[in-house]
């Protein structure tokens, strides 16, 4: 009763409503899956077309996913023109919490629940293990800043994340906190209540809207999705690698070099569509390439291939993380930087593992004897007409 009548005391009720526009727009965008790269495009798509005086609803039910595709969701939603609600329905977990926070206004309907967004990583197996203090302290204080820019209490944002940043009559140390609805609205992070949209909307002060727009995702944000996938992703590394090495072994035909690029032009525009891969590690790639075709065709000078290669390593790294959200230092300790250099050199060493096999058995089949010359002129043979 002591520790219920102490929390009481100290809890500030709902938060007072922000001016809500009672006209315009209404865009209803339903967050029902892990929070990902294919996600983030959407949500930027969104928010960027927002302007002052509509109204953008996330109606949100998710136990989070990737930190840098969620920070790249908080930005959108900060930087957006227009009026944005979360509808934590039922939950906003983990990367959930941190794009409800960066919203204008939390409901939360019955049942609901915020919070526990410490970052994990998973293992090969599906385990989750704890990540390095660097990793959590760079997640505490994105989360922390998010609420502050909304007017929410920075130190509950923070104790949703690490277990050593209590808040007194709330959480103790050694826990994480996450909120059941009515303590987020006790604790002014929740400003209303909605079992429905109708709900919501009333709870909003604005007449419901008489037409609502629900976009979904594009069918390019939903192959860029796919081609992302990090199975996807190194099988489109080898067999562009792969095609690109055939062409050097035996040039002049274009079949194994258009299908190579075409891979790889493939991985790209999954990476670039889910804003992993900018505009720099391809035209650090595309240069890498020109370098490489200097040593090939223009052979002696060895530094031009040494760069190519480097540069083109580099751009296929790059591409896997997305380092306008997260530090270096951070996508390093979290995992995601080792996993993008071991599925790189993983590729590269299965296109050199392919590309021996190939060398070896295409020669003997029809379409290796078509692509290889096998006659060989004697020793002394020279060009007739050739009096040297």
């Amino acid at each position: 009763m002591l520790v219920a009548a102490t929390a009481t005391a100290r809890a500030e009720g709902p938060r007072a409503l922000p001016p809500i526009p009672r006209t315009g727009p209404v865009t209803v965008v339903k967050i029902d899956k892990v929070v990902d790269h294919g996600l983030a495009p959407f949500i930027v798509r969104i928010t960027s077309a927002g302007e002052p005086g509509d109204l953008i609803v996330l109606d949100i039910n998710t136990l989070g996913g990737r930190i840098d595709a969620a920070i790249t969701i908080r930005d959108a939603l900060l930087h957006t023109e227009a009026r944005t609600v979360c509808w934590v329905n039922p939950r906003a977990i983990s990367a959930g919490a941190l794009i409800a926070l960066a919203c204008d206004v939390i409901a939360v309907a019955p049942g609901a629940t915020l919070g526990a967004a410490t970052p994990v990583q998973i293992g090969p197996s599906g385990e989750m293990t704890s990540v390095e203090a660097k990793v959590v302290s760079f997640m505490r204080s994105e989360m922390r800043a998010t609420a502050l820019a909304k007017g929410r209490r920075g130190d509950i944002a923070e104790a949703m994340v690490d277990t050593d940043a209590p808040v007194s009559g709330l959480t103790e140390k050694g826990k994480l906190l996450t909120l059941d609805g009515d303590q987020a609205l006790a604790w002014g992070i929740a400003e209303i209540q909605a079992a429905d949209e109708s709900q919501l909307f009333r709870a909003l002060g604005r007449p419901p809207p008489p037409a609502i727009a629900r976009p979904h995702i594009s069918w390019a944000e939903d192959l860029a999705r796919w081609l992302s996938d990090p199975l996807v992703s190194s099988l489109l590394m080898t067999l562009g690698m792969l095609g690109i090495l055939i062409e050097l072994w035996a040039p002049g035909h274009g079949a194994a070099l258009c299908a190579g690029l075409c891979c790889l032009g493939l991985f790209f525009f999954g990476h670039h569509i889910t804003m992993l891969a900018g505009w720099e590690p391809i035209v650090m790639f595309v240069v890498g390439l020109v370098l490489v075709a200097i040593e090939v065709f223009v052979p002696g000078h060895v530094l031009p291939g040494v760069f190519g290669v480097l540069l083109i390593v580099a751009a296929l790294v790059l591409a896997f993380i997305n380092l306008d959200a997260v530090p270096i230092g951070v996508a390093w300790r979290a995992g995601w930087l080792p996993d993008a250099l071991g599925a790189v050199f993983g590729s590269l060493a299965a296109t050199l593992l392919f590309g021996w096999a190939i060398l070896r058995l295409l020669p003997r089949t029809a379409v290796g004897r078509a692509l290889v010359l096998d006659t060989r002129l004697p020793s002394g043979t020279g060009v007739p007409g050739d009096n040297r």
